[in-house]
């Protein structure tokens, strides 16, 4: 019986291994600074950035719910947007009152967060809450047991927890978030003393998460720099090259793999998801031509043929017919 049940578990975990999905995607999509790199200049009548966004990436993580809690109506735009996207996948970062004020919400704030988050979740929608701390917000046991009362308002909510100082790592850690079903939120982000290191920590079997910042160690903690400043960065192919054992190693520990780049200035955030895709699996990628325009190191990784013009090429790769010069990307 024992012997049974062994090779049970061995079973669940080789399929999960050999079915572990890889969403990649953007932290937030409103940027004036993608116009004319993302996003076409001008915009055609009716441009939205989410479906357009969708034709490359298959998850986004909401930024402006960090600032104010998304409406119904928000929400609802949202989903209906990317209704014939079925894989498109949302990450909601949690609001600012929880996670850098702590004092002063409410059951009402609470309830209010989760109105847009019930809503994608109802449509299988929501990859995860994303409750992320300062890099100020060290392992105390005072700040433990606030972890531990959001665990309980957000309780049933599929959750990610990112701290950023080094005090955090360890298995006491992990373990706390394994007991609570949250994944631990894995980071790149400029290192300095004490900072949080990269890693390859699974602490749920349903998905593990990854965030990339960037690493502008110039401004990442210079008083005054803006946000553009600090997320100024674009990583370099081989700067990816670690990052890609780590989240195939997630791979092998949890169902899917979720991959937000969150390096957002001048749509750096963009190029480097498309990087990723490319090395996590090693198929070419459709890219928007003006990002391949303005970052040319995304050529290597770029489709030949563009989306919808494959019936035009025969089963064996040669060519069938000229297109016209625009399909050689």
């Amino acid at each position: 019986m024992a012997t049974r049940r062994i090779e049970k578990c061995l079973w669940r975990g080789y399929n999960r291994v050999r079915m572990a999905k890889y969403y990649v995607g953007t932290a937030g999509w409103s940027y004036e600074d993608w116009d004319g790199i993302v996003y076409p200049v001008p915009k055609a009548r009716g441009f939205h950035a989410l479906p357009y966004l969708a034709d490359y990436i298959d998850i986004v993580e909401v930024n402006n719910t960090f600032y104010r809690p998304a409406s119904a109506v928000l929400a609802r735009s949202w989903l209906k947007k990317i209704d014939d996207r079925p894989d498109f996948l949302f990450s909601l970062k949690l609001h600012q009152v929880f996670t850098h004020e702590r004092t002063g919400f409410t059951q009402k704030d609470v309830d209010e967060f989760k109105t847009a988050a019930d809503l994608i979740r109802l449509q299988g929608r929501l990859a995860a809450l994303l409750i992320q701390f300062p890099w100020s917000y060290a392992n105390t046991p005072a700040n433990t047991d606030y972890l531990l009362r959001l665990f309980g308002f957000f309780a049933g909510y599929p959750l990610a927890v990112e701290v950023r100082h080094g005090s955090w790592e360890g298995p006491g850690f992990y373990e706390l978030l394994r007991e609570n079903g949250a994944a631990f939120c894995n980071i790149d982000q400029p290192v300095f003393k004490n900072s949080i290191k990269p890693s390859a920590v699974s602490t749920s079997p349903e998905f593990a998460y990854v965030r990339f910042h960037g690493r502008n160690h110039e401004n990442w903690f210079r008083e005054g720099a803006g946000r553009d400043a600090r997320y100024d960065y674009l990583y370099a192919k081989d700067e990816l090259g670690d990052w890609i054992e780590r989240i195939k190693e997630l791979g092998k520990k949890s169902g899917k793999v979720y991959v937000i780049t969150n390096n957002h200035y001048r749509g750096q955030a963009m190029a480097n998801a498309l990087q990723i895709r490319n090395m996590i699996t090693g198929d070419k990628v459709d890219i928007p031509d003006l990002l391949l325009e303005k970052y040319p190191v995304l050529r290597e990784i770029a489709r030949r043929i563009q989306a919808g013009q494959r019936e035009l090429f025969p089963a064996d790769g040669s060519r069938a017919g000229r297109i016209g010069a625009g399909d050689e990307t």
